[in-house]
């Protein structure tokens, strides 16, 4: 799970993420907190904001949600998240 904290706009792009919006993403444990250094992402949902906390993939699953599965990706926002619960979470 991440925070989605701002968008890459590349001068160039190579053959396969033409028209792929690149966004920076704030890795987050549950409570909120950092959990690891921001990373870029390709956006497969097309509607991913700053601010929004979303689901990732990543290694060779990052590139299946395209047509073209053969597109250099290491990571890509697969759905977005409304809420998150813990069951027993404060007891």
């Amino acid at each position: 799970m991440a925070k989605v904290v701002g968008t890459v706009v590349p001068a160039v792009t190579v053959e396969g993420l033409e028209g792929i919006r690149l966004l920076l993403l704030r890795p987050e444990n549950s409570d909120g907190s950092v959990a690891g250094k921001i990373i870029v992402a390709c956006d497969a949902t097309l509607t991913a904001g700053i601010g929004t906390i979303v689901t990732v993939v990543d290694g060779r699953e990052a590139t299946l949600p395209f047509d073209n599965t053969f597109i250099p990706a290491d990571a890509t926002v697969v759905g977005i998240i409304d809420r998150v619960n813990i069951s027993g979470a404060g007891e």
